[in-house]
């Protein structure tokens, strides 16, 4: 008697992929997951475009536009060019001010970061209470901004602050600097505070880095006589390469756009010396009114931003293939 073939097996008993079934099943499958895909990258695609997109692509369109308090009434922004950019680079503030934030961006990325590296490493040792000092070194990141900046302006008044106190009771000192008023040092006493401000940052990313390195290389090194700074040098540091490059690459996009801890303690002062284009920026656009000539210096801070970005992804992406 003949073999009669069933769905899924030829006829003498061998079996055969249900090719048709599968094909009828996959494609819907297939286009259900891609869908429910789909549906969660939606709301942050809409979320980015709302709330990132559309103000820095409406910024870059009001540094060209004569933007000012009578928009808001008449809804008229007429459109000047470069007239914005030419009014800002040709005023006596702005040479200061970018020369004030390279200083202060500077600055305040090394202190943050050599500081930040340090004490991740320090903490890298285990011994009692660790845990709560590291607790600890977060208070000034958890800190309000504006309670920060004021404790700090108190801290360095010049006639009773505490500093100033500790540094008069030290015999042979007898000295009372006007962190604050003084134009040679209001920028480095602003420094200073935003180093503060930004240790817990870099410390709490660069320890996790460092958490994610196995023992064994420093095991394996220790045997060929890599300890100490050598171990530091040919183990740590290139491990912590793509950890690194994540630190400064958002400590300098942060710090340029700083703000608040300047307002909080000089307002831009003493005699602009701590102006930047940040707070010209604010300046510009919310005591002067003209918020063409801000968006210009916003749209200036993005454009130093992006340049920062792009040359030290590629100096590290060369440093590593070599």
């Amino acid at each position: 008697m003949a073999e009669v073939a069933t769905p899924g097996r030829a006829a003498g008993g061998v079996a055969t992929p249900p090719t048709a079934a599968a094909g009828r099943r996959g494609p819907s499958g297939k286009l259900k997951a891609r869908l429910i895909e789909i549906a969660f990258v939606v709301p942050a695609v809409v979320y980015l475009l709302l709330f990132f997109g559309y103000p820095v692509v409406k910024n870059v369109v009001m540094g060209f536009q004569e933007y000012t308090t009578r928009t808001f009434f008449t809804g008229e922004a007429p459109w000047i060019g470069l007239e914005n950019y030419r009014n800002v680079f040709s005023s006596a503030i702005f040479d200061q001010a970018l020369l004030n934030t390279l200083l202060f961006t500077a600055g305040s990325i090394v202190g943050q970061f050599v500081l930040g590296l340090l004490i991740a490493l320090f903490f890298q040792r285990k011994f009692p209470l660790s845990g709560v000092l590291r607790s600890l070194i977060l208070l000034p990141w958890l800190i309000p901004m504006i309670a920060g900046t004021a404790v700090w302006r108190w801290i360095l008044d010049a006639d009773n602050g505490a500093l100033n106190r500790i540094l008069s009771a030290l015999p042979g000192v007898d000295v009372s600097p006007n962190w604050l008023t003084s134009t040679s040092l209001a920028l480095v006493a602003v420094i200073g505070v935003n180093i503060w401000l930004g240790i817990p940052f870099n410390m709490t990313i660069l320890y996790g880095g460092l958490q994610e390195i196995p023992d064994e290389l420093y095991e394996a090194g220790a045997l060929d006589g890599a300890t100490g700074w050598r171990a530091f040098r040919h183990i740590t540091w290139p491990m912590l390469r793509p950890v690194v490059t994540v630190v400064l690459v958002l400590g300098v996009v942060y710090t340029l756009k700083v703000l608040d801890v300047i307002l909080g303690l000089t307002n831009g002062g003493p005699a602009n010396s701590t102006q930047t284009i940040a707070t010209f920026s604010y300046d510009m656009s919310f005591r002067q009114f003209d918020f063409g000539a801000g968006a210009a210096l916003g749209n200036i801070l993005i454009v130093i931003s992006l340049i920062f970005a792009v040359v030290y992804l590629r100096a590290n992406r060369r440093a590593v293939d070599e």
